[in-house]
């Protein structure tokens, strides 16, 4: 009798949650974890920011259409003249353009073991390069529109092949050596837009020639007044790109090994100094992109003295995207959204602005954790297993 009550006991003890049991269903899967767990992340954390706008007495369901309607998303109850959904979408696809090419160049580095800290001073550099070579030429913009992506591409690479190489030749760490090249160009740049292409009206650089402009503004079609990205056009392709240069190539796979274990790399036959400054050279190439696509795309000049922070905001980007091309595009996409609609849910809502930022926040908060979120995964499947067994166990033979 009193061993038929251990047993009842144990099996009692060993019962699992059905929510637990059905999280581990969804989430255990690791085949697929890459793609489970930031959802379940940006799912917790729209949970937090929906609880943070109770406590401000608005209704989070209300909040985040708002969200929604702002970034084109979905309509607005009403337009201005000549603007449309499609107008407010493409305006929100301009500033994920440069988004998205800063994150791939955080990602490239972070396979090599590297991390590019320093994207918002190649992003200024390409801009202010391709700037004063092509944007202020009388080019026309079959020759001027590709001169500005390779000069972009050249001078954010040669950027990033100099953190690399210092990282190399006198293992100054990267993260030290690019947050000071950061304030370097910055206030070199800002000089020489002080001195001779000042704007005396905006305080800005005078702005680039039409012709030279990665963004068409102000275009009128069906009776809409839009802006069109065409730097977007590249971004699908270049994240497809990246993905087969890191998982084809025999160059990603050493790049992948040198962040794994430089010392293992190196015994076998891997040139590690070689794949450091080849990956930072890649990661400035893609950062070289962000800037001309942001400088000649979204602005058509340069406001001195000021780092973007797009380049800061594309590492927690890149984290939330699990350093992985087509999260990325992903994660780019959604953190753009909350920026962009922040506005618009702040004035329909009557939230202050600063609250889109705590859901971004809080989004890549909880996209942080997701290392703990499948260690908690992984226990409770081991925890589910050792109850089956004991149950087995206990009905076949009455023991442990």
């Amino acid at each position: 009798m009193r061993k038929d009550k251990n047993t009842a006991g144990r099996d009692k003890n060993t019962t699992i949650n059905p929510f637990v049991r059905g999280a581990v269903t969804i989430l255990g899967n690791e085949k697929h974890q890459s793609i489970s767990i930031p959802l379940f992340a940006i799912l917790l954390s729209l949970l937090a920011g929906a609880i943070v706008i109770l406590f401000l007495g608005k209704n989070p369901i209300d909040s985040f259409i708002s969200l929604l309607q702002g970034s084109g998303i979905l309509p607005k109850a009403q337009y201005a003249a000549k603007k449309n959904m499609l107008t407010d979408f493409l305006s929100m696809i301009n500033s994920l353009t440069p988004m998205i090419f800063a994150a791939l160049a955080v990602a490239v580095a972070l396979k090599t073991g590297l991390f590019n800290i320093g994207i918002s001073g190649q992003m200024l550099v390409a801009g202010f390069a391709a700037t004063v070579t092509v944007g202020y030429s009388n080019l026309p913009m079959a020759a001027a529109l590709p001169l500005v992506l390779v000069v972009g591409i050249v001078f954010g690479g040669a950027v990033g092949a100099l953190i690399g190489w210092l990282k190399h030749r006198f293992n100054i760490n990267e993260v030290v050596s690019s947050i000071m090249l950061n304030y370097i160009f910055q206030y070199i740049i800002s000089f020489f837009i002080n001195s001779y292409y000042m704007n005396p009206v905006t305080r800005q650089s005078r702005q680039v020639s039409a012709a030279a402009r990665l963004t068409l503004t102000d275009v009128e079609l069906y009776g809409l007044k839009m802006d069109i990205p065409l730097g977007f056009i590249l971004t699908i392709p270049v994240a497809f790109l990246v993905l087969f240069l890191l998982n084809k190539t025999r160059l990603g796979y050493e790049l992948k090994i040198v962040g794994l274990n430089r010392k293992a790399a190196k015994y076998a036959g891997i040139k590690v100094g070689k794949s450091m400054v080849i990956s930072m050279a890649i990661s400035g190439a893609l950062a070289g992109l962000a800037g001309v696509t942001l400088y000649l795309g979204t602005f058509a000049s340069i406001q001195p003295r000021v780092l973007t922070s797009v380049g800061f905001d594309s590492i927690a980007v890149c984290l939330l995207g699990n350093a992985h091309p087509i999260g990325i595009l992903f994660s780019s996409l959604l953190i753009t959204i909350i920026s962009k609609g922040g506005n618009y849910m702040s004035s329909m809502v009557g939230i202050p602005q600063e609250i889109a930022q705590v859901i971004t926040g809080l989004i890549l908060l909880f996209s942080a954790c997701g290392a703990y979120i499948r260690y908690r995964v992984e226990l409770a499947k081991e925890n589910i297993g050792n109850g089956k067994l004991r149950i087995e166990n206990n009905g076949e033979g009455g023991q442990k």
